[in-house]
């Protein structure tokens, strides 16, 4: 039976303060945690309603109930299974090959759509400024599926990365050059602006290279696309050349 401590501290981690506190986070669901399990991530502890996992120690399982599971789960509908990892450091960031830079990207699904992405396109680093959400808030962790253990993602001064990159920084803009008319380097930093109000003044002056997702709508009213689509449409193009060669 999960005691009151336990509960709380595992509810708590649905907070940042207490992530970092505890230098833990959780994740749910079978497929997210056996990903984890299978990668670098050390797991702390796993909590489940029926065997599920084999090959991970006993004295690491506890067997719950679903009313107990209902009680510590950050799901609406919750799984049946929860873990808890640890947080690991964060690595150095390697500025070899294309890269993305998130730029106040707020929502929790958007984040953890653009790492799933950023690991179909083999993108390994993903550079945040320090207002983008939390990549082990609950949220993005179930949005990656797992590709948070494929992808490094680096929280930084975001101007100061930039201002120090010697690779092309490509910001994504409406006014920007057409993206299907570019020249698109398989090395440099592509970046991605928050939801309502796209990509920083301050962050803007460091771009090198404007380009844009063209409209193809009569009416041509769209405002702008969703930040993990648009970004989903971005590195397609990047990877067109080296898709070519691919069987």
């Amino acid at each position: 039976m999960l005691s009151k401590n336990q509960i709380k501290v595992i509810t708590s981690l649905q907070q940042k303060k207490y992530r970092k506190q505890h230098g833990l986070f959780l994740a749910e669901g079978i497929k997210v945690i056996q990903e984890l399990l299978n990668s670098n991530f050390e797991l702390h502890h796993l909590y489940v309603t029926e065997a599920l996992f084999k090959n991970v120690a006993k004295d690491k399982i506890d067997y719950i109930t679903e009313q107990e599971l209902k009680k510590i789960t950050a799901l609406n509908t919750p799984n049946n299974c929860l873990a808890l990892f640890k947080i690991p450091q964060e690595r150095e960031i390697t500025t070899d090959g294309l890269m993305i830079a998130l730029d106040d990207v707020r929502d929790p699904g958007n984040l953890g759509t653009i790492l799933r992405l950023c690991d179909w396109f083999g993108i390994k680093e993903v550079v945040c400024s320090n207002e983008t959400v939390d990549i082990f808030n609950p949220k993005v962790v179930q949005a990656t599926m797992g590709s948070i253990s494929r992808v490094n993602v680096v929280y930084t001064d975001l101007r100061d990365f930039l201002g120090k990159a010697i690779q092309p920084v490509y910001g994504t803009f409406m006014d920007g050059k057409n993206l299907y008319r570019s020249d698109l380097p398989a090395q440099g930093i592509i970046v991605m602006g928050n939801e309502a109000n796209g990509i920083s003044p301050a962050i803007e002056k460091l771009c090198t290279q404007r380009i844009a997702i063209p409209r193809f709508g009569d009416l041509q009213q769209t405002e702008s696309l969703n930040v993990a689509t648009a970004t989903a449409i971005i590195l397609s193009e990047f990877r067109r050349e080296e898709g070519k060669a691919l069987s």
